[in-house]
């Protein structure tokens, strides 16, 4: 027998099998002592890792804080970690565990697009809720060379919950008025305004206009697209719409997304936004102020920042 394989098999009995340092000793033909040394050298190769799973800490006294600043029904303030990665790590696995809860709670689900969204469906647990739906409630965002667009978020996450799942088949973002509207009433795009019409959760990350730039299509007809608008105003985009420091939508006279209407998005009972980026301070204090969400979940360092700013 090959020694890694060896150890692999004695660290599952006493693991996994709870098998005791005599069990192994008596089924392996081996001493005690070596009995000890190999499951040793199985943590320090690798064969074994062990993980602790420490409760994420929140700070409640700043939470409280913006409760009452902001006038919000939720909010979750996550510390950070003496350890980036690990600050990281935890930030993302309790935004998934917040929001995999709301979903078992809810019948359709809207979702947008995004590295951090990506990361929390990545954490969610597999489950079977085949009555679920996950839905696009605006365009793809066309970030073809990144596996986030929102096409793929609801594919994605329809599969963690062996869910179903309705796509729109256009961008986020069509100039042309009559072009936008007729699509809106093409067969294929139905379900999707449907479903939407019907959302009970919607989760979602913040935009901002570097976002916006960082793709080269909305980069090149970014004057088209939010026209009569003053970029230095725009503090954030939720749900592809621009929004000032105040939370006030700058564009609803000329508002080019191909998607569900505002007034029908801010309509659905739980909204969860989750920011992690202290980039998206603005954004965040804007969001806030013109409660474009329900249910926030932030890091600690992003509201300090805006306790700062107030």
């Amino acid at each position: 027998m090959e020694n890694r394989e060896l150890l692999a098999n004695i660290s599952q009995d006493f693991y996994f099998n709870e098998l005791t340092i005599g069990d192994l000793a008596e089924k392996y033909q081996l001493s005690r002592y070596l009995v000890n040394k190999y499951l040793d050298d199985a943590r320090q190769s690798g064969i074994v890792t062990i993980n602790i799973a420490t409760p994420t800490a929140r700070d409640r006294e700043l939470e409280q804080q913006f409760k009452e600043i902001f006038d919000i029904p939720n909010i979750y303030i996550v510390k950070d970690n003496e350890l980036p990665e690990g600050s990281h790590e935890n930030f993302i696995k309790f935004a998934a565990e917040k929001i995999e809860t709301a979903v078992k709670d809810s019948s359709i689900v809207g979702m947008t697009w995004g590295g951090t969204i990506f990361n929390i469906i990545e954490h969610f647990n597999d489950l079977d809720l085949p009555n679920l739906t996950f839905t696009q409630f605006v365009g793809e965002n066309r970030k073809y060379n990144s596996a986030a667009g929102s096409m793929r978020m609801v594919e994605k996450a329809a599969e963690k919950f062996s869910a179903k799942y309705v796509t729109l088949s256009g961008p986020v973002y069509i100039i042309n008025d009559a072009v936008r509207n007729g699509l809106k009433n093409e067969i294929a795009s139905l379900d999707a305004f449907e479903n939407s019409r019907q959302m009970d959760l919607i989760f979602s990350s913040l935009g901002t206009l570097a976002s916006i730039n960082s793709i080269d299509t909305w980069r090149n007809g970014i004057n088209d697209i939010f026209p009569d608008i003053n970029f230095g105003d725009i503090a954030g985009l939720a749900y592809g719409r621009p929004y000032d420091i105040h939370g006030h939508f700058l564009n609803q006279e000329h508002d080019r997304v191909f998607g569900q209407d505002l007034e029908t998005i801010l309509a659905t009972p739980k909204r969860i936004v989750v920011i992690k980026s202290k980039f998206k301070t603005q954004a965040t204090l804007g969001a806030l102020r013109g409660g474009l969400f329900t249910d926030y979940i932030i890091t600690e360092p992003i509201a300090r920042r805006i306790l700062a700013e107030l």
